[in-house]
């Protein structure tokens, strides 16, 4: 069992840009890094240094800013950067949130499975091509062997915007039907992830398309943000004390990051949940990092949507996790299929991906860092649907299934 470190040890310095930081009076393109910033009226992904961009922060909303008329995350529209007249929507967000009894507390459960193509990507797919259609893209092109390819795909369908999706030659076909099916062409690459993402660059730099990348494009992360002002939303305009989501690239972890502190600037909550970061143990670079370890090994993992060696955006999670004063998990792949199990006996089909959220939550309640009375969401982020293979292998009984019992937890 791994012990846990409190905050307020020492972290490495973040950037020049904190999200704590007073909002601008006008929304820019921001290099966290160095703190540069670029105007909003055409696409990019990247700063001229390279680094991946944030949007300035927003000043927030409040409940009175919410369109209660609108069924979708556009309701917080008042939110995002950019006022986009016709977005591209196929009514994503207002996913439901639901209590159980787990692991000795009675968490919300986020279930973002309920987007229109299985998975919370939907959010960040909708901002970011409404955004780039806004800015004048006809063509797309996105590297992903999984439901970012496919929530790109299907928004690109809706706004009638072109779609190619680079992927590793290794990716299961059935991971690509999706895509496919929605219109996209996928371009298959030899090697590893890296080669697909090089790859697009190339294609983008051919002048095939914006890079439309789910990991670079700050306009995604506004898509993602929304799923903190809905979980606001959904408690009667209230913060949770802590939210647990499974975390890869990062997208839902900086999502929250960026929405929380978007209320709290506001005045709409008095203080930003504590976020906690879920990792299978078998590809935890987040978990790593912040314990300071170095060359933990990569192993294969049931949770798939989450094994990436190297995440992007890995110096503002963790300036995120710090600033929270939430933590990191690392989950062995045995809790993570006890969770799966579990859920499902609790009528809840996740991807093995997602019960990583849930093997987390288990952990940090048997740690004491979660008490039983506080309020918690698990965020659930997409569909045992998406992941049928790994599921089928799974020793399934006539039995309820218990809650998993307890793994490594972190404290920032």
């Amino acid at each position: 069992m791994r012990p846990a470190r409190r905050a307020g040890e020492p972290a490495a310095a973040p950037g020049r840009w904190s999200a704590d930081a007073s909002a601008p009076r006008e929304r820019a393109y921001l290099d966290p890094a160095t703190g540069d910033r670029y105007p909003l009226d055409a696409p990019r992904w990247r700063s001229d240094a390279g680094g991946p961009l944030l949007i300035t922060p927003g000043r927030g909303i409040g409940a009175g800013d919410v369109d209660g008329a609108e069924r979708s995350l556009w309701r917080y529209r008042a939110a995002l950067a950019l006022e986009i007249e016709h977005p591209i929507t196929l009514g994503e967000g207002c996913t439901p949130l639901v209590q159980r009894e787990w692991a000795g507390a009675r968490p919300y459960f986020k279930l973002e499975w309920f987007s229109p193509t299985g998975s919370f990507k939907d959010r960040g797919a909708s901002v970011m091509l409404s955004v780039l259609r806004h800015q004048g893209a006809t063509a797309v092109i996105e590297d992903s062997s999984g439901n970012g390819g496919a929530a790109v795909a299907a928004y690109g369908a809706a706004g009638g915007i072109d779609v190619t999706v680079f992927a590793p030659a290794s990716t299961s076909p059935a991971k690509l039907v999706q895509a496919r099916a929605y219109g996209a062409r996928v371009e298959l690459t030899e090697g590893p992830r890296e080669a697909s993402q090089a790859a697009a660059i190339a294609a983008a730099e051919r002048g095939e398309g914006c890079y439309a990348s789910h990991n670079w494009q700050a306009f995604f992360l506004e898509g993602t943000k929304t799923l903190a002002y809905e979980i606001w939303e959904d408690l009667g305009f209230r913060a949770p004390d802590a939210v647990v989501v499974p975390v890869g690239a990062g997208s839902s972890l900086l999502g929250c990051s960026l929405g929380f502190g978007e209320l709290r600037r506001a005045g709409a909550i008095d203080r930003v949940p504590r976020l906690y970061a879920a990792q299978p143990l078998h590809c935890s670079p987040v978990d790593a990092a912040l314990r300071g370890e170095v060359g933990r090994p990569v192993l294969p993992t049931v949770a798939e949507g989450t094994a990436i060696r190297a995440p992007l955006r890995l110096a503002e999670m963790l300036a995120a996790l710090r600033r929270t004063r939430g933590g990191t998990v690392a989950v062995p792949e045995e809790e993570i299929l006890a969770a799966h199990a579990a859920l499902a006996g609790r009528g809840l089909y996740a991807e093995p991906t997602s019960a990583t959220a849930a093997a987390a939550h288990a952990r940090l309640v048997a740690d004491g860092a979660l008490r039983p009375h506080e309020t918690a969401v698990v965020v659930l982020t997409g569909s045992g649907l998406k992941a049928a293979s790994p599921a089928a292998r799974e020793p399934w009984s006539d039995r309820r299934p218990s809650a998993p019992g307890p793994c490594g937890a972190h404290a920032a």
